[in-house]
């Protein structure tokens, strides 16, 4: 049976100079001949000017038709869901929300983060359906979002090492997507290529390498489509079998850049920017801090695993729990070994990585990206070890 993938939820140019005059006639025999000359070399610092004039306007024009050439590429996908801002001052909505944001807050439903069953069989069937609908990332907040099969993140997938993945696009949106798999080593100009409007594509590939990856479209600007939350995560559960965990939690961290507020009316993608990196949201699983209200939970002594995913687009993510050592570390999703005792572990953007940690003493753990500035715009949430009560003072 294929995988259901519902999100699911719980807990200007120079002048050249004038020529010199030419010196006055003397009574030298040599006059006609010095004038002759100095008429010559005023010639070439004309002929000089002019080059270098020209080569300056010429360099400035193909520069400003580069970059028209930039925006033509950007404009010509910009439909409903993304604009593009002018200018080099851009408004900043971080962290804006409405004043009731901290009650909307406990009422969200967060997305949950533990990690689904695998398939049984040697066939793991995934149907991804692309639709533009509206989502919530973060309290009162909305946003038209491009997404998979309902979310922004899309639904988790979890195949077993070996397993063949049959893979179906339908693409219910307004404009061409496609969708990339970082797990599959396959041509990507065959299986990756654009889907129109109403159609749909078929692939396979077998998930040979363990691991967490991502997964987004892969339609041209990239920046565009994966900014405007088309991004997910596939885990791909080693053969062998790893450590024992009591829990495992998927975490895909993405950045959002909005053109208004998203409230009381839904934002669209800043395409602007997006490219200069500047983001008013960052969040875990799509929507800012919804693991504050409602806490990852666990009890004393059980070891937590996370699947960390990075879907970016830019931004790498410095994972680190607050009041504890990660026990074990598979950087860089490598699971063929695993590094103990790590403080702080680098997860790269389109990159995974998977994280053991045992906590022992009853208490709220922040989860977050160690690169502070994404705290602030939302990334981090809590883990609550033996059911405590009570809040974060920082």
């Amino acid at each position: 049976m294929p995988q259901t993938l519902e999100r699911p939820t719980s807990n200007g140019a120079a002048h050249a100079p004038p020529p010199p005059r030419p010196p006055a006639r003397t009574t030298d025999g040599n006059g006609g001949y010095w004038a002759a000359f100095a008429l010559l070399l005023g010639f070439l610092v004309v002929a000089l000017g002019s080059v270098a004039v020209w080569m300056g306007v010429s360099a400035h024009d193909a520069k400003n038709d580069a970059n028209r050439a930039v925006k033509a590429v950007v404009a010509g996908t910009a439909t409903t869901g993304m604009s593009m801002s002018g200018g080099n001052d851009l408004t900043s909505f971080a962290g804006q929300g409405p004043a009731n944001a901290d009650v909307l807050a406990k009422r969200h439903v967060p997305m949950s983060a533990t990690l689904p069953p695998a398939p049984a069989g040697s066939v793991a069937r995934v149907h991804l359906v692309l639709v533009d609908r509206v989502v919530q990332i973060a309290p009162g907040v909305k946003y038209n979002a491009w997404a998979f099969s309902g979310g922004a993140p899309a639904p988790f997938i979890h195949v077993r090492q070996g397993q063949q993945v049959e893979l179906t696009l339908t693409n219910k949106g307004t404009i061409p997507h496609s969708v990339d798999f970082h797990a599959a080593r396959i041509a990507p100009n065959v299986a990756f290529k654009d889907v129109p409007a109403g159609g749909s594509i078929h692939y396979s590939f077998v998930a040979n390498d363990p691991g967490a990856f991502m997964f987004h479209c892969g339609t041209k600007p990239v920046l565009a489509h994966i900014s405007n939350g088309m991004y997910g995560a596939i885990i791909v559960e080693p053969r062998a079998a790893l450590p024992h965990a009591d829990r495992n939690y998927v975490l895909v961290a993405s950045e959002w850049y909005l053109d208004s507020p998203g409230f009381p009316k839904p934002a669209n993608l800043d395409m602007a920017k997006a490219q200069r990196q500047e983001p008013d949201w960052v969040t875990w699983n799509g929507y800012a801090g919804q693991y504050i209200s409602h806490p990852l939970t666990a009890n004393p002594g059980e070891t937590v695993r996370f699947w960390v995913v990075d879907a970016g687009p830019s931004f790498d993510v410095d994972f680190h729990i607050v009041g504890t050592i990660l026990n074990r570390a598979w950087i860089n999703a490598d699971m063929t070994h695993y590094q103990n005792d790590i403080q702080t572990a680098l997860v790269p953007a389109g990159g995974g990585g998977v994280f053991d940690v045992k906590i022992d003493q009853p208490g709220l753990y922040p989860f977050v990206s160690h690169s502070f500035a994404a705290v602030d715009l939302g990334q981090v949430g809590l883990l609550n070890v033996g059911g405590v009560q009570g809040t974060m003072s920082h």
